[in-house]
């Protein structure tokens, strides 16, 4: 049975002295409208399928919010079938979070974006404003231009002329770079290019540093057209001896901890404290060479995205890198962020280090029915048909008549006398939620074998699913969305909530933040 406790208890746990984790436990959409600081976004839909990673210990201790409409509960009771032994529910959920005076942050990974705004206040890069830079590029002046997002976020619009080189993976590489030259930063909005420069100016103060002045949404509001559909360009060689000097010099001067393969499996044997081992290098340098203990993490996602990563405050950190700068930089923001971090050069004793045990899900199976009878069933009305899938996908084609759901909702479903058939994919989601249909008291729930396409052979009308609200499509981040898409007053209210996010902070969540110039 797990415990409940109210808000301010909660609330005083998250910004202690200890390891826990608040999870948020509502869909994507919700959660981006208001959420605890420091909440974890794991949806319940998949819960099940994500929380080994985030919270890999299972006598860490956990909190689950909900919205205030008990899911908190059935997710509790999951969770100690899993094995978690430090289940806690906030009473009433984030409504009651609201009513008893804290703050719901609207946005997502708000911690790291935060942590951007310091910076900003704190290191001062300098910024160049999209006109200032426009002038620069048309007028000849020569300036090392680049873009720190990932491969994937700039293929689909950057800055016209910038070249695409993420964070950690710039300062990895400078020393292969034309000295001498103006190095202007680019991401979406600001974090990204804020840490980017602070990042460099760390690490190189000899070097000309700006970064575009609220990114590619800021360059679009200044009038300036995009790029999309751009190949990203080959990430230069580097100079790993010069890295391998930068990350001594940067990891000495900022007091940042080492750890070897020793270390490393003596902490992951700890039962006491939670260790994350992160790989930090390029996508392509894990998938070559992978560390079995170790997760992906490349620097630019680990630092925007923190919580995609990092399930407990005040946990342990072990950053694996091959020179040492990414993981350098890399610790910086992330103790800044209140972890205990460590780096650890990539060794052969590292790479012998086994897999880390996750947690089991424990998905029981659920049970099937073959596509031709599902339809028979329900052209009788003995059944209907409820589309598990991502709403997006729905929208691009279901059966007709299937009602699109998603699992935090299926109470909704819960009476009537027709028996329940789940379209679902490739992703355990549907049986999920046949699970929780059936502890809902429907007796007759049942997956479709072979998913949508095994309904559209046995010769169901596949039709276009039925537009939804943004609070219906509860799957998908709903806060300032269309930014990236034209929508220029969601770009404008993106850009506002950034530069408003210090100034919410109380007292007790500013005080997470150790930022180090």
């Amino acid at each position: 049975m797990s415990d409940i406790i109210t808000p301010a208890q909660a609330a005083a746990r998250v910004l202690g002295h200890h390891e826990v984790a608040l999870i948020d436990l509502r869909e994507a959409g919700p959660f981006s409208e208001g959420h605890p600081l420091f909440a974890v976004p794991c949806p319940f839909s998949e819960m099940e399928l994500a929380i080994g990673a985030l919270v890999p210990r299972l006598s860490a201790p956990i909190i689950l919010i909900d919205g205030g409409d008990k899911i908190a509960q059935m997710a509790a009771e999951t969770l100690a079938d899993m094995g978690y032994s430090d289940v806690s529910v906030v009473a009433g959920g984030t409504p009651a979070w609201a009513a008893a005076g804290y703050t719901l942050y609207k946005g997502v990974h708000v911690p790291s974006k935060t942590l951007g705004e310091l910076a900003e206040l704190a290191l001062h890069p300098r910024p160049v404003a999209p006109a200032d830079l426009a002038k620069w590029l048309s007028g000849g002046r020569d300036v090392l231009f680049f873009d720190t997002r990932p491969a994937a976020e700039h293929a689909k619009m950057t800055v016209p002329g910038a070249t695409c080189l993420p964070n950690g993976e710039l300062p990895h590489r400078l020393d292969s770079l034309p000295e001498g030259l103006p190095i202007v930063l680019t991401c979406a909005g600001r974090t990204r290019g804020i840490v980017g420069a602070a990042s460099l100016s760390l690490i190189a103060p000899e070097r000309e540093v700006w970064w575009l002045e609220d990114g590619t949404q800021g360059w679009r509001l200044a009038g300036f057209d995009l790029v999309r559909d751009v190949t990203p360009a080959a990430l230069p060689p580097g100079d790993p001896d010069s890295t391998r000097a930068r990350a001594t010099m940067f990891i000495e001067r900022h007091k940042i901890p080492e750890a070897g393969a020793a270390e490393v499996a003596a902490m992951l044997s700890d039962t006491t404290r939670t260790t994350y081992v992160l790989d930090v290098r390029d996508p392509a340098e894990t998938a070559a060479d992978p560390v079995p203990c170790a997760r992906s993490a490349p620097v630019v996602t680990l630092v925007q995205a923190t919580d995609l990563f990092i399930g407990l405050r005040r946990a342990r950190v072990v950053l694996v890198d091959d020179l040492g700068l990414r993981g350098g930089l890399a610790a910086y923001w992330l103790r800044a962020l209140g972890y205990e971090v460590a780096v650890c050069t990539l060794t052969d004793a590292l790479r012998d280090l086994p897999p880390v045990a996750r947690p089991d899900p424990a998905i029981a199976p659920a049970p099937r029915i073959a596509a031709d009878r599902a339809l028979a069933d329900v052209a009788t009305g003995r059944a209907r048909l409820v589309d598990l899938r991502a709403s997006a996908v729905h929208r691009n084609g279901t059966v007709a008549g299937a009602q699109w759901s998603i699992r935090s909702r299926l109470r909704d479903l819960s009476a009537g006398p027709e028996a329940i058939y789940l379209i679902g994919d490739a992703s355990p989601r549907a049986v999920l939620a046949a699970t929780t249909l059936s502890a809902l008291g429907r007796a007759d729930v049942r997956v479709v074998e072979g998913g949508l396409p095994a309904l559209a052979a046995a010769g169901a009308v596949i039709v276009a699913g039925a537009a939804m609200e943004m609070s219906e499509a509860v799957d998908v981040i709903s806060f300032a969305h269309g930014r990236h898409d034209g929508d220029a007053d969601a770009s404008r209210l993106y850009l506002s909530w950034e530069k408003g996010l210090v100034d919410q902070l109380s007292a007790g969540e500013g005080a997470q933040f150790h930022l180090r110039p």
